[in-house]
């Protein structure tokens, strides 16, 4: 089985690399999944943290750098509307697997019971898991205490939210890999003005790239002013 086999399997986001995520405070949990995608080191990694803290950027991240034909990334709320817990059958076949948002399926026993059989399987399989969920394994309302001991196996590591200092240089680092001209008085009134969580920053980004594209206007702080009003 590769990942191209699976329908349930969403595509990559284009910007979701180890490249574009700016780091900070997280630096351990980004090279314990780069080694996880290398196929070096712990082969369990559990990732929580709140929103906005780039968990699926990651698991993304960690199945390009491993290869999208043997790697697979799973958001378990989009796929559980989809489909039921036997679309985890089988994915011990592949290198890595990266399930996204274990609290959407946690507390539902099919899903659970699911998710203990993909867990032996992969163990059994040399198959490298990297999970996320907002909370970690102690706090996730999970109901069957095999999954809890289960998700614990490997490395759990939090996520931390970038301060200041650290979304302006995520700001930055992903103007500069859609190779947008972004000044530091620019990055300094998006801050100011605007909601300052990374995904509402990088979706204000996008519409400020195709306007500016449209206009044929560099991103100075007169031009982006004037957008935002006229966006009221």
């Amino acid at each position: 089985m590769s990942a191209g086999q699976l329908p349930l399997a969403l595509r990559l986001a284009p910007e979701a690399a180890f490249e574009t995520y700016h780091a900070g405070p997280n630096a351990q949990a980004v090279e314990a999944l780069r080694r996880l995608a290398a196929g070096i080191g712990e082969g369990l990694v559990y990732l929580h943290g709140l929103p906005g803290t780039g968990k699926s950027h990651l698991l993304q991240a960690v199945c390009r750098a491993a290869g999208e034909g043997a790697a697979v990334w799973l958001p378990l709320e989009a796929l559980a509307r989809r489909a039921g817990p036997e679309a985890l059958a089988g994915l011990e076949r592949l290198a890595l697997v990266c399930l996204d948002g274990l609290d959407a399926v946690a507390g539902v026993e099919a899903w659970e019971r699911a998710l203990v059989g993909l867990m032996a399987a992969c163990r059994a399989s040399g198959t490298r898991l990297a999970l996320a969920a907002r909370a970690a394994p102690a706090a996730l309302p999970v109901r069957l205490p095999d999954l809890r001991s289960r998700l614990g196996w490997g490395l759990v590591l939090g996520l931390r939210p970038l301060d200041d200092a650290g979304r302006a240089a995520a700001l930055r680092l992903r103007a500069a890999a859609r190779g947008v001209e972004l000044p530091p008085e620019t990055v300094e009134f998006l801050l100011r003005r605007c909601p300052r969580d990374p995904a509402s920053l990088f979706a204000l980004l996008d519409r400020l790239d195709r306007a500016s594209l449209a206009a044929r206007r560099r991103l100075t702080v007169p031009f982006v002013r004037a957008l935002l009003r006229a966006e009221g």
